[in-house]
């Protein structure tokens, strides 16, 4: 007895699945929401995960003082820190992180028109696959699409912000400082790249949050197209 109910039960979960299957992937005339109006959702919830969470990162302190993205010494040079703050030196540390910040909130400017062509070159198969896919599969799909693209813009960006800001000047105070302590061992880090790359783990993070909440919390979905296409994967 025990066996034919759980057959039953895995019968009807992959029944469950392939009809789940079947309505996202219909023709327009057999259903409600059509191929297009599924991709234009797609589109339109990533859109609005660029706009609102994105743009955050652009205003002043939009990396150094969102926990979630600010942008910290890497690991071998968490000492530097560290360091610092334990002679009373808190104030420069301080600087130096900002620093580091505001090349990120700079760089961000850089990323609208890569995700617009991004987004708009969804199709109806990379739209079913987001859809049927994990909490961040639309993130992934855009992470796919625009990191070459978006480090390549970034890099050079935050470079001349580190010039623009002074960067240079206080990371070689800073490392100057930290050098001069006895029994440590010298430093002498180039950042560019560590920076470039915690911009776009941060970019990213931020679009994944916004796509979470689209995918579980009806209230988020602020549109009658969101509403359609997302409660197909309810």
């Amino acid at each position: 007895m025990i066996r034919k109910l759980f057959a039953l039960v895995l019968i009807f979960n992959l029944s469950a699945c392939a009809e789940l299957q079947q309505v996202v992937s219909q023709l327009p005339q057999g259903g409600t929401i059509g191929n297009d109006q599924i991709a234009s959702g797609l589109r339109q919830a990533l859109n609005f995960g660029i706009d609102k969470q994105v743009t955050k990162l652009m205003q002043t302190d939009g990396f150094y003082k969102n926990e979630l993205v600010k942008i910290l010494l890497p690991e071998e040079l968490q000492k530097v820190d560290k360091t610092l703050r334990d002679i009373g030196l808190g104030n420069l540390a301080d600087e130096g992180l900002k620093v580091l910040n505001r090349a990120a909130e700079d760089a961000v400017k850089e990323a609208a028109p890569i995700f617009v062509d991004a987004v708009k070159d969804i199709t109806f198969a990379d739209a079913k696959n987001i859809l049927l896919g994990s909490d961040n599969a639309a993130t992934l799909y855009l992470t796919n699409k625009t990191e070459t693209a978006l480090y390549n813009k970034f890099n050079p960006v935050i470079k001349n912000s580190f010039s623009k800001v002074g960067a240079d000047k206080i990371w070689n105070n800073l490392i100057t400082r930290y050098n001069n302590i006895p029994f440590t061992n010298n430093v002498n880090p180039d950042l560019t790249d560590y920076v470039t790359g915690e911009a776009l783990e941060g970019v990213y993070t931020m679009i994944a949050i916004e796509e979470k909440e689209i995918r579980t919390k009806v209230s988020s979905r602020t549109t009658d197209l969101l509403r359609k296409v997302f409660a197909l994967q309810d």
